[in-house]
This record gives C-alpha cells, sequence and structure tokens, in this order.
C-alpha cells in the first residue's frame, strides 16, 4: 500500500487530475467508479473562497462515494492562502492540494498557478503556510520550471519536502511550453530517485494508454501516474489501465451499453448536483465524446444537445442501443482532448 498522511492508497495509484470545467462531482464518480483511486476537484481560488463566493463554495461540494478526494487551491498570497487553507480543512476532504502547474495567462497574471514557478522561495513560503494552517496533508502539483531555463524541479522538490508536503505530482513540461511537445518524463525520474525524497512522487502528462502507463511506471520508477485530457469522454482508460498493470492483456473498447450508462449517470449526477438547467446544459459536450466513433450518431447527437428536459434526453439515450444493439467498438487511440480551448493560454 501508498501512504500520503493517512490516506492509505494501492501499489502504483491511479489519479485523476484537477481539471476547470471538467472534474466536477459527477466527473468524479463517473472516474472513481471506473478506477480512478484518488480524484482531485477543479482547482479554487483562495481569494474567491475568502470572498464567499458561490462558484468557489460549490467546488467544495464531495460526495461520499468519490472519496478519497484531493481539494485543490491555487493563489500567491500566503496569508490569503492559509486562510482558504482553513476554510478548506472545515470541510473534510482527504487532502489539500497547491496547484503551482496551471499555465492560464488569467492565473497566470495573478502572480498564482505556474506563475509561481517564477519565485521559489515565493512557493516555499506559500505551500508552508498552508502546512501550518491545516490537519490535512498538503500536497503539490507543478511543472518541471518556468522554461527551459529554469528547469528547478530537483530544487522545488526537496524545499516542498522540507516544509512538510506529503507528496508530489509533476507535469513533464514547463510553463513556457503549455501542452505543446512531448512531456519530459526524465527529470521526475530524477526527482524520484533523489535519496532526499521520501515522499510519494506522481509523474503527469501524455498517459494515453495501459501500455504507455506500463511503459513509463517501468521506465521512470514513479510511485503512481495523474491522468487529465486522456480521461475526459473516456474515463473507462484508468479501469483498462489496471487491468493491463495486472495481467499484461488489454480490455475490450467499452460497449456502447457502457457508453449509455455513464451518460446517464453522470446526466444524474449533474441533475442532483447543478439542479435540472445547469446539469442538463453541463452534460452536452460530455454526451459528444461519450459517443464518440459511432457511425451515424449526429441525429442523436443532435437531440441530446437541443432537449431540455431529462426525460426526454433519457429517452434519446434508450434509442441509441436500441439503434446500435449488438454493435461492437473497435478500439481506437484516445485523443487528448485540449480543454482549455476556451480559456487563453
Amino acid at each position: 500500500m501508498l501512504q500520503i498522511g493517512n490516506i492509505q492508497l494501492p501499489d502504483f495509484p491511479l489519479l485523476l487530475a484537477p481539471m476547470e470545467d471538467v472534474s466536477d462531482p459527477p466527473f468524479r464518480v463517473v472516474c472513481k467508479r471506473n478506477g480512478a483511486d484518488l480524484v482531485f476537484t477543479e482547482f479554487i481560488s483562495s481569494e474567491g473562497l475568502i470572498r464567499d463566493a458561490i462558484r468557489c463554495r460549490r467546488k467544495l461540494d464531495i460526495y461520499d462515494e468519490e472519496r478519497p478526494t484531493g481539494i485543490q487551491l491555487f493563489g500567491g498570497d500566503e496569508e490569503r492562502l492559509a486562510m482558504a487553507a482553513k476554510i478548506v480543512d472545515v470541510t473534510q476532504p482527504e487532502l489539500l492540494d497547491i496547484n503551482f502547474g496551471c499555465p492560464v495567462k488569467g492565473i497566470v497574471a495573478q502572480g498564482a498557478g505556474a506563475g509561481v514557478l517564477r519565485d521559489v522561495d515565493l512557493m516555499v513560503r506559500l505551500t508552508e503556510a498552508c502546512v501550518k494552517s491545516t490537519n490535512l496533508p498538503v500536497t503539490v502539483k507543478t511543472r518541471l520550471g518556468w522554461d527551459d531555463a529554469s528547469k528547478n524541479i530537483e530544487e522545488v522538490a526537496e524545499r516542498l519536502q522540507d516544509v512538510g508536503i506529503k507528496a508530489l505530482t509533476i507535469h513533464g513540461r514547463t510553463r513556457c511550453q503549455l501542452y505543446k511537445g512531448e512531456a519530459d518524463w526524465s527529470l521526475i525520474a530524477k526527482v524520484k530517485n533523489n535519496p532526499r525524497i521520501h515522499i510519494p512522487v506522481f509523474g503527469n502528462g501524455d498517459i494515453n494508454s495501459p501500455q504507455k502507463a506500463l511503459e513509463y511506471k517501468n521506465r521512470y520508477g514513479v510511485d503512481g501516474i495523474m491522468i487529465g485530457r486522456a480521461v475526459i469522454g473516456y474515463p473507462w482508460l484508468f479501469r483498462e489501465i489496471r487491468h493491463y498493470l495486472d495481467t499484461g492483456e488489454l480490455l475490450p473498447a467499452p460497449t456502447v451499453v457502457e457508453r449509455v450508462d455513464v451518460c446517464k449517470q453522470q446526466l444524474q449526477k449533474s441533475l442532483q448536483w447543478k439542479g435540472p438547467v445547469a446539469g442538463i446544459y453541463s452534460m452536452r459536450g460530455h454526451y459528444l465524446r461519450y459517443l464518440k466513433g459511432l457511425p451515424g450518431i449526429k441525429e442523436f447527437r443532435t437531440a441530446l444537445m437541443t432537449h431540455t428536459e431529462p426525460e426526454a434526453i433519457l429517452a434519446v439515450l434508450d434509442d441509441i442501443l436500441v439503434r446500435y444493439e449488438g454493435y461492437v467498438m473497435e478500439r481506437t487511440p484516445i485523443e487528448m482532448v485540449n480543454y482549455h480551448e476556451n480559456c487563453p493560454l
């Protein structure tokens, strides 16, 4: 077993990455049911949380069935981040994670997220302030550095461990790389193999198949992997990776029945969490991804995108089951979803 504070996880856990407008409670439940071992909330602004912004407060919601869950904060002010950590503490997640990796321009301009990568001393102070303000295990998600000239992740890992973090997740790119090029896991491996480092080190970046997960596990020796863009529309990747790690065999692609079932599960949770209007609206993008690859799906997709009543949507999903009864889905490469397409990097 692997341990983060008092949290026990299986050997080589599979983590769902925190993703804005993606990793909400309904999606986290779906990922948990399909094999995610630890999930994280969308990132939450420390400033918004302190101001009692409704949107930020709602991001603290956690379903019991998705636990263990980490709540992720971002901010660039020590006092404000510490205050937000105390608010999170009251909500009783399993851990608190600090975001030092988000490359979005608006976050970086606030001196938060990946913007903190330019000031390691500030990163350490922010982390220490959180550690001292909460009883929760504190973890960090970050990148290799700001740019190619400042890949300081080895120093960062040691210093953050020294102020009390219990685990570290590293995305194998710099902020200036954004999501371009191939993630460099060699520096993640250096952190993991550093004899001074005794906390779990998780790798993140470009994992999009069971074969790649096993290859990176063996090549880089990380304690587990965090997956983000590849599971948008394909939460089954978690179970596929776990099965492949355990048996060396690939599971068949999810069936039409499984795809429709996930649509129904997430719709039910979205209605429960967001209400009848926002719950229906927030699901529309998910249908497109879950049902991608079905021939002639356009007419059903259009109906799913336009109906405003849950009963009508469920009827369309049932019609899909009838239309594609017996249809065998083929395994195709997973495409990395650009979930930042509406948010400037």
